[in-house]
């Protein structure tokens, strides 16, 4: 029953997300499902998590997260660049993070290598319902 909800998630958040990467890139970006759990003693809210992958130069269009998700982002391997909201771009290494606030606009997100692949995990804690976790932008 677990493993069939979390193929379910997973696949929501892979559809939820996919359209992050660039469709016609050579250099895509993937998203992964890590896993989905409830938090038992904070009702209505559950820990999601995915694996982004960055290849060489690769990088995500700007987007929304749901407005009643509060993120962790870990670069697990590479450096990312990243811009929240009015913050200044930021370039991460391996083995640092930062935080996003409900609703945050994430303006940038891609690869700060040409040549190395990055990847970064994603921690989301969301309403246990919301089922879009992030919006591109309208063009």
């Amino acid at each position: 029953m677990i493993a069939r909800t979390c193929l379910a998630v997973g696949m929501l958040v892979i559809g939820a997300t996919s359209a992050l990467a660039q469709s016609a890139a050579p250099n895509p970006v993937t998203v992964a499902p890590a896993f989905r759990q409830a938090i038992p003693n904070v009702p209505g809210k559950s820990l999601v998590a995915v694996v982004v992958s960055y290849a060489p130069g690769a990088k995500s269009a700007a987007h929304h997260h749901a407005n009643s998700a509060f993120i962790s982002a870990y670069v697990l391997s590479g450096a990312v660049r990243s811009q929240v909201d009015d913050e200044p771009a930021k370039v991460y290494r391996a083995g640092e993070s930062w935080f996003e606030q409900p609703g945050a606009h994430h303006k940038i997100s891609e690869n700060a290598s040409a040549t190395e692949p990055a990847q970064l995990l994603a921690i989301f804690v969301v309403d246990t319902d919301e089922k879009v976790l992030t919006t591109p932008d309208q063009k």
